[in-house]
């Protein structure tokens, strides 16, 4: 049976990608926080949030080296399964990964150390100010990836040269590349998914140990600072995401037609709350939908018409079924944690929150959704961004490695697979081991110093001949 490379190519490549990003997301996320924890540290000399601040850059610690790790395998695999499109727009993403590269990696790579190790060994606003530079570079580097994504969702700034080794894409206005009409919406919904799933993570063990009424202090504190940045995060995506789903309907109509199941172009078309999409009947069965609401929500009138996948020949269609789930299944968990968040600000301002246990199991299982969510997003992203590699520009069947086999590929998928799911389990076990070790009791050079609560020295007092904060 002859394999076919293409599909198997794509399934990696997703496969690697939804593995890698579980860890970016919550960097980006805790990088924030820690920034909030550290500077209220400085800025009130409370041991809590000492506490908080040396726990969870522990926490980032091994979240960031996954991160690195897992994403080092999807940038060689341009080179082995996608060398079609890599030569096509080698010049944009070459341009992109590098300024990644300069801008945001040497800036985390250089003050990680510092971050990790260097409490009790620069002064405080030195260790408070690496904090920054770690959290600021998490954030670079989500820039220019999302800048190469969003240039193949929306190219600009380029022309076409036809080559030696066929056509590619050159840069002639690098600024239009970075401002391509989708980069920046799309960055400010990721960021803020990013902090949606940081802010759950601190909640859920937060949650944790109410319950287990450990680190009551750590736990509450660590808790209601999150839940008001969830909050924040969560109340700007519906603005956000309407936004982009603005620039989505003037760059990529074929997308949102399948994100909302439109077959025939509409007039008033229809919001669908939820749905089960027929291509054969062209229909979503058994919906619920709001007449004239997705009209409105694009052009600002319920009667504007919506053009649908009929507009489109049948090669440029993108497949329905999958953007539309997951797409609807990702708005239905913002909604979720809107939800949850308010309840838990207006308990907390009621002093009730942390005493309602069922309330503090739902934090703690809550956590699963924005992980859910940020895959959801991107899988909805790339599914409905086919058959292009590169939107108008290049398909994904000309763009995969022709000299590649199948069976080379599904081998690597089988390999790939097995690792990641050993570095996720070990993963998890870490993190389980250092959530339940608590903030305190950590093993290592810390254990006699700043970890331990009875021998934290005056952080803010110490003096400066002794190189300590």
């Amino acid at each position: 049976m002859e394999l076919d490379a293409g599909f198997l190519s794509r399934l990696q490549f997703g496969i690697t990608i939804a593995f890698h990003y579980l860890f970016p997301p919550l960097s980006i996320g805790l990088g924030v926080l820690l920034v909030i924890f550290e500077g209220l540290y400085l800025k009130t000399g409370n041991k809590t949030y000492e506490l908080l601040t040396k726990f969870w850059i522990k926490i980032f610690a091994i979240t960031f080296g996954m991160g690195v790790a897992s994403g080092i395998v999807m940038e060689f695999q341009f080179g082995t399964n996608w060398s079609r499109y890599s030569r096509y727009v080698g010049d944009i993403f070459g341009s992109a990964l590098a300024a990644e590269g300069v801008f945001a990696f040497f800036l985390e790579s250089g003050f990680l150390a510092v971050l990790v190790f260097g409490w009790n060994r620069v002064s405080p606003r030195m260790h408070f100010f690496s904090t920054c530079m770690v959290s600021l570079g998490s954030i670079f580097s989500a820039i220019w990836i999302i800048v190469a994504n969003s240039w193949q969702q929306t190219p600009a700034g380029f022309h076409v040269v036809d080559g030696p080794n066929g056509l590619r894409a050159e840069i002639t206005d690098f600024w239009a590349v970075v401002f391509s009409p989708s980069s920046m919406i799309r960055l400010a919904h990721v960021i803020s998914g990013a902090l949606i799933l940081g802010a759950f993570v601190v909640m859920s063990i937060g949650a944790y140990y109410i319950l287990k009424n450990v680190h009551a202090d750590f736990a509450k504190r660590g808790f209601a600072i999150a839940l008001f940045v969830a909050l924040f995060a969560s109340l700007s995506q519906p603005f956000l995401g309407h936004y982009h789903a603005i620039v989505v309907a003037k760059h990529q109509p074929a997308k949102l037609a399948a994100f909302e199941a439109v077959y025939e172009t509409t007039d008033r078309a229809p919001l669908y709350l939820w749905g089960f999409p027929d291509d054969a009947s062209k229909s979503v069965k058994g919906s619920v939908a709001i007449p004239g609401m997705l009209s409105w929500l694009v052009h600002g009138d319920a009667n504007a018409t919506i053009p649908g996948l009929n507009e489109f020949s049948k090669d440029e269609r993108p497949p329905v079924a999958v953007p539309f789930y997951s797409y609807h299944v990702m708005v239905a968990l913002g909604m979720y944690f809107i939800a949850l968040t308010l309840i838990g600000a207006i308990l907390y301002f009621a002093k009730r929150l942390f005493g309602l246990r069922w309330l503090m199991w739902i934090f703690v299982f809550s956590v699963i959704g924005p992980y859910l969510a940020n895959q959801l997003g991107w899988i909805a992203a790339e599914v409905g961004r086919q058959p292009w590699a590169v939107h108008g520009l290049l398909r994904t069947d000309e763009a995969f490695s022709v000299s590649v086999a199948g069976g080379d590929v599904l081998a690597s998928i089988i390999i790939f697979s097995i690792l990641y799911a050993i570095l996720l389990a070990l993963y998890i076990y870490v993190l389980d081991r250092r959530i339940k070790a608590g903030p305190g009791v950590f093993e290592g050079p810390e254990e006699t110093g700043p970890y331990m609560p009875e021998a934290i020295p005056p952080y803010l007092e110490a003096s400066p001949e002794g190189g300590k904060g």
